[in-house]
């Protein structure tokens, strides 16, 4: 009996499963390169990181807020990262992005996510770091890797000058120690949100942190979404293993779906749609690249 063809595309492609994103972090540090993590909210912006993935010959961390979880539903997030990692042509990590929560946590964990962030970043040190501790070593037992965060990458809309909120090398030092975290979120001059004025990062602290902390954990930035490329760079070469990118592909998106149904009267959702796939596509494109300094 012939195949249907949902029989033939089911069986013509290796079953690819997810991997923790520890994997991928250690071998960008090797190659002094990072690895793109970016932020998806529906299947259109994650088909449009799956183009980008595939167009640029690179792995990708899928990530999620809790937000997109309550809109989604957990089991329906994983299934798409699943999916997507068997479409995608490198490795894929599927990330939980600022979790709030142990709890939360834990569930990612039993659901299928192979990396977790716990962000205690508002937390008194010793808090901050006996909360990481406890979500490492329960992801650690189910082979998870863990993201913590250590200073506060602010949002802009708060007042006040950032750097007080700054990572110390010698604190930096210490939480890996106490945790035994995978990645490290450092605040370095980012913040989350379109910026407002001039985008200054201390690489001079970068550096710092990343020779305090050695090849303990990977460091990470969040903010990148409306930094410049040559800042991004600067901050690879500088140690960064991971650049979290979410307002700009927010942003691409609705723009494009604006122009389109603002334009047409078309009502089919997969041609209206395809241009906001296209503008995703585009952006994460461009962020791989700067990541893989391409």
């Amino acid at each position: 009996m012939a195949k249907t063809s949902e029989q033939l595309d089911s069986t013509s492609m290796p079953e690819r499963a997810l991997v923790p994103s520890r994997e991928l972090l250690d071998a960008a540090r090797q190659e002094a390169r990072a690895v793109a993590a970016l932020n998806f909210y529906n299947a259109e912006t994650l088909m449009g990181h799956i183009r980008a993935a595939n167009e640029c010959g690179a792995s990708i961390i899928l990530q999620t807020t809790e937000s997109t979880i309550r809109y989604l539903g957990m089991r329906m997030v994983v299934a798409m990262a699943r999916a997507a990692a068997e479409e995608i042509e490198r490795p894929v990590a599927l990330h939980l992005d600022h979790g709030a929560s142990y709890e939360l946590a834990e569930r990612c964990v039993g659901a299928g996510y192979t990396s977790v962030m716990i962000d205690g970043s508002k937390l008194p040190f010793e808090e901050n770091a006996e909360l990481t501790g406890r979500v490492v070593a329960m992801a650690h037992a189910a082979g998870v890797s863990v993201e913590g965060e250590l200073g506060h990458v602010a949002h802009n809309e708060e007042e006040g000058d950032i750097a007080r909120f700054y990572t110390r090398p010698e604190d930096a030092s210490r939480f890996v120690e106490l945790t035994g975290v995978d990645a490290l979120a450092v605040a370095v001059g980012t913040a989350h949100g379109f910026y407002k004025g001039d985008v200054r990062l201390d690489f001079d602290r970068l550096r710092n942190i990343r020779d305090a902390v050695g090849q303990r954990a990977a460091l990470v930035l969040h903010g990148g979404s409306g930094v410049p490329e040559e800042l991004l760079r600067r901050a690879v070469s500088s140690g960064i293993a991971k650049i979290n990118f979410g307002t700009e592909l927010k942003n691409a998106f609705t723009l494009a779906v604006k122009q389109s149904l603002g334009s047409s009267d078309e009502i089919d959702l997969r041609k209206t749609f395809a241009p906001a796939i296209d503008a995703v596509r585009e952006i994460s494109s461009s962020k791989i690249r700067i990541c893989s300094q391409l």
